[in-house]
């Protein structure tokens, strides 16, 4: 099967006068054509470093430092800014956190779309308004002429949500980054929007990272699964294992958090300390001051992903070492 993206030993810093911050420490994982998979954790994790780096959108200071990129077989982490922008919001999308922080409030959404298509490729105006009617059509956007002419102010934050994700589909891209697009939405929404995302990934063969803190959201789209701590990949692998059969202490403390609906769990469970800063990452296992479970050596060496023994995961903790 083909490679649509794969992201090889890429590590993140940001420059500071207090010295170079390690952000990204060695990430690697890969996606084919119309896979989905959720990059999670903790805020601090490093995942939104993650999602801004594969399409090289790091504000100084920070700066990619090692590592390779490469998207449907092309290193685009070495390409220049002028190159960059034909793969950016073209090839691949992106859907940030805040709908309202991400489209303009003096412009309306039908001068937006037409804009954003016409960036891109060299059509009419009003070719190009039609491409922006049947995008929001897809994304079941009702009255999609009236929404054209409407400011973002005047939509719910649902549909403001509809339409970033529509406005990301303009270029019929190959793949889609959403960095938490669900935050600021109630419940019922927050499905709804995921069950778009996972329809237009399956009819459109779009690849999809989704970026999240919560098990449940990613649980409920991805095919795979990336847990982030302190800048690094610590537990990797289908979904459906990692939800069911966590190996790593900390993506057992997340799935504990969940909320159960049950009697017996009255109050939340709550992983004890806080991520680690990156001025003050400790040594070795950067999770162990926090892990029950922690050894001598993990106060002392930094544990590599290794094959769980079903195989069916990666894990990097010293608990399964061979």
């Amino acid at each position: 099967m083909s490679i649509l993206l794969d992201v090889q030993d890429l590590v993140v810093k940001f420059r500071l006068r207090a010295g170079d911050l390690t952000a990204l420490n060695g990430i690697n994982f890969t996606l084919t054509p119309g896979e989905r998979m959720g990059l999670v954790g903790e805020s601090g994790a490093g995942k939104s470093v993650a999602g801004f780096s594969i399409i090289n959108l790091i504000s100084k200071p920070g700066f990619i430092a090692s590592g390779r990129v490469l998207f449907e077989g092309e290193e685009i982490s070495a390409y220049p800014l002028e190159q960059m922008r034909d793969i950016r919001g073209n090839r691949i999308s992106m859907i940030f956190q805040d709908p309202m922080m991400t489209l303009n409030p003096v412009l309306t959404i039908g001068t937006q779309m037409v804009e954003t298509i016409r960036a891109h490729s060299r059509v009419s105006a009003a070719h190009a308004r039609e491409i922006a009617l049947e995008k929001l059509s897809k994304v079941y956007i009702s009255s999609p002429g009236k929404r054209l002419g409407q400011y973002p102010h005047e939509l719910s934050g649902g549909m403001r949500q509809r339409v970033v994700i529509a406005i990301s589909l303009l270029t019929n891209p190959s793949l889609i980054i959403a960095d938490e697009p669900t935050t600021a939405l109630d419940v019922t929404i927050q499905a709804e929007v995921m069950a778009l995302l996972l329809e237009l990934c399956k009819n459109e063969q779009m690849g999809l990272i989704l970026i999240t803190h919560d098990l449940g959201v990613v649980s409920q789209v991805t095919e795979k699964i990336a847990v982030m701590y302190a800048g690094r990949i610590v537990e990797q692998g289908p979904t459906a294992h990692i939800v069911t059969s966590p190996h790593h202490p900390y993506t057992q403390g997340l799935i504990k958090a969940l909320p159960q609906g049950s009697e017996q769990q009255r109050r939340l469970y709550q992983i004890p300390g806080m991520m680690p800063n990156l001025t003050s990452i400790p040594a070795g296992c950067a999770f162990h001051p926090r892990c029950e479970q922690a050894m001598d050596i993990c106060r002392q060496e930094a544990p590599t992903l290794c094959a769980t023994p079903q195989a069916q995961c990666l894990v990097a903790c010293h608990l399964f070492r061979s």
